[in-house]
């Protein structure tokens, strides 16, 4: 075998371990998430929604009014920045949204919550003082939405879509409280 080649081997072989080592130690892309990620679709006729976010645990902690407080702002989930997409106008409540993608923030209160759809696309939900990273300059819907007690615990943070009325929403579960925000496309 030849010098040269000899040495893009040696070469390559550096940089693989040096992406190893770096995969391991730094983005440690083997181990399990605490907050796993999740996209939710929703797809009827030509309308489609979809939902990106990550899903913290409940993990026997008390969730709303501790663990994320009453009346502040919460990135509505963990990690990433939550992302709503829709390729057709809804409404919201007698609000109009247009076609686009949007942050989810919300406010979670004891018997509503506020639910934002912001304009600006964050890379991640909060800064590094842990503050969520949503400016309010961009809020182009805000509305508010009663909570829903659940008589059984929901684990792990969930949205959805229902459509099983023929009325459509956006549903947000974590521990015993749902909320439910109405869209009309």
């Amino acid at each position: 075998m030849n010098t040269f080649l000899k040495r893009v081997l040696i070469l390559l072989s550096l940089i693989a371990l040096g992406l190893f080592l770096y995969s391991i130690f730094v983005e440690n892309i083997f181990a399990k998430r605490l907050s796993p990620k999740d996209t939710v679709e929703f797809k009827l006729n030509d309308l489609k929604l979809e939902v990106f976010y990550n899903r913290p645990y409940k993990k026997d902690r008390e969730i709303f009014g501790a663990l994320i407080p009453f009346n502040q702002v919460w990135r509505t989930g963990a990690n990433e920045a939550t992302t709503f997409e829709t390729n057709k106008p809804l409404e919201l409540n007698g609000i109009q949204l247009a076609a686009g993608k949007y942050t989810l923030w919300t406010v979670p209160k004891d018997s509503t919550w506020r639910v934002i759809f912001n304009s600006k696309q964050y890379s991640w939900g909060v800064n590094a003082e842990m503050k969520p990273m949503w400016d309010p300059n961009y809020d182009v819907i805000n509305i508010e939405v009663p909570v829903q007690k659940l008589e059984n615990t929901v684990e792990q943070f969930t949205i959805s879509f229902d459509n099983s009325t023929d009325n459509l929403f956006l549903t947000m579960a974590w521990d015993d409280v749902k909320v439910a925000v109405p869209l009309k496309y």
